[in-house]
């Protein structure tokens, strides 16, 4: 019997490749916060009490670790295609976000389909970079950079939906970004083919998960990315914290906290982009390290920032930050992927990723257990431990 793979791809001219990554990559990304931003709306809908919010948010990130530990033991993103496995994750994590309008659900049905939906993100961010990285090895810090850029734009555009449709039911929240996974996850397949420098996994490598560590160079670069999520998702979950506090302090700002937390987040976005382009011309490893020691920097004046009494200059100042939060992001990526093992460069990004994430799961547990504790604003200088630590980590490989 002779067996026939089918395999549709619509060629493309190489210099379209990245930016139907990059919608691709936002569109399927936007699955992760709109669960979040609805989160009001689920509590009230199915009689949820105030302790669910905390949980239904964590489901997805450990969602995404558990799918990034097993595709990395399994090496699932280089012994099969990374287009279909980004195409399945995407219909499937599409599926299980909008399986959360149905009317008769509770608090654990919810927590499932929240932590599928972010078991389903392992195959579409970390696949996303091991794509981009498969089609671009020269300048791939500046497509990473859009790369990363269009997960941070992805990971606010729900707010930015909720702010947008007003007072219409929030199903059409759910419905409209599961639409764009699917519409992502076959962009990716009809348009993106394996890249020209894919080199195929061929068996179950359960070593991989510590060999990548072996490689000096890699090690470093894993170790400054892992500062940079100990810091990252804590300062997005607080980011509208932080300013309903500064409301508080002072009540005649009166902030609009859901359109500012679009902003000072979306900042990001220009960040990767940018830090991306400045790469090409003083080095990526160079660029991470800045990029890091100014978020490093703001980390330590957060302790101030309560203290402006001009709005005006205290959302400048959080749009540096929200600016350099994640600049490295694509950066600290790049320097993995190019000193990881070629066969198992995908599973190299994914690993990283597992661990960059569960990291942030502490570093946020950590800052909401001392907010419940004490109304001290030092608490925010804590999140400089893990851009100090990874300057450290790059500074010991020169």
């Amino acid at each position: 019997m002779i067996r026939m793979k089918v395999h549709i791809y619509i060629m493309l001219s190489p210099k379209y490749i990245l930016p139907i990554i990059v919608i691709a990559q936002f569109c399927c990304t936007s699955l992760w916060f709109a669960g979040n931003a609805v989160m009001e709306d689920l509590m009230v809908s199915f009689s949820l009490d105030e302790g669910a919010l905390g949980h239904l948010t964590s489901a997805v990130q450990f969602g995404f670790i558990s799918g990034t530990l097993i595709f990395a033991i399994m090496t699932i993103a280089d012994r099969y295609s990374p287009s279909l496995v980004f195409l399945f994750c995407a219909l499937a994590g599409a599926i299980f976000n909008i399986g959360v309008i149905w009317d008769g659900h509770h608090f654990w049905s919810l927590l499932a389909l929240r932590f599928t939906t972010g078991f389903c993100l392992a195959g579409i961010y970390p696949v996303g970079m091991k794509i981009a990285s498969d089609y671009f090895e020269k300048g791939l810090g500046l497509s990473l950079g859009f790369l990363v850029g269009a997960l941070v734009l992805g990971t606010a555009f729900p707010h930015f939906l909720k702010l947008s449709i007003g007072n219409v039911s929030w199903n059409y929240v759910i419905i409209i970004t599961s639409s764009l996974a699917v519409l992502g996850g076959f962009m990716i397949w009809f348009f993106v083919p394996d890249g020209p420098h894919r080199k195929a996994g061929q068996i179950v490598d359960f070593t991989a998960f510590f060999r990548v560590f072996r490689n000096n160079k890699f090690r470093a670069a894993a170790l400054g990315y892992f500062g940079h999520m100990w810091e990252l998702y804590a300062f997005w979950a607080f980011v509208p914290i932080i300013l309903v506090t500064y409301n508080e302090i002072h009540p005649s700002s009166n902030l609009n906290v859901a359109l500012f937390s679009f902003v000072i987040i979306a900042m990001g976005t220009l960040g990767c982009i940018l830090g991306g382009y400045i790469s090409l011309y003083v080095g990526v490893k160079r660029m991470a390290f800045a990029g890091l020691t100014i978020s490093f920097i703001c980390c330590l004046f957060s302790i101030f920032i309560f203290k402006i009494d001009d709005p005006i200059l205290f959302i400048i100042f959080l749009c540096i930050w929200g600016f350099f939060v994640v600049a490295d992001s694509p950066l600290f990526s790049t320097l993995v992927a190019q000193n990881a093992i070629l066969e198992i460069k995908g599973t190299a990004l994914t690993i990283v990723n597992s661990i960059g994430f569960a990291i942030s799961i502490v570093s946020i547990q950590l800052l909401s257990y001392l907010q419940s504790m004490t109304d001290s604003k030092v608490i925010y200088t804590l999140l400089a431990l893990g851009p100090l630590l990874g300057l450290i980590a790059l500074s010991r490989n020169d």
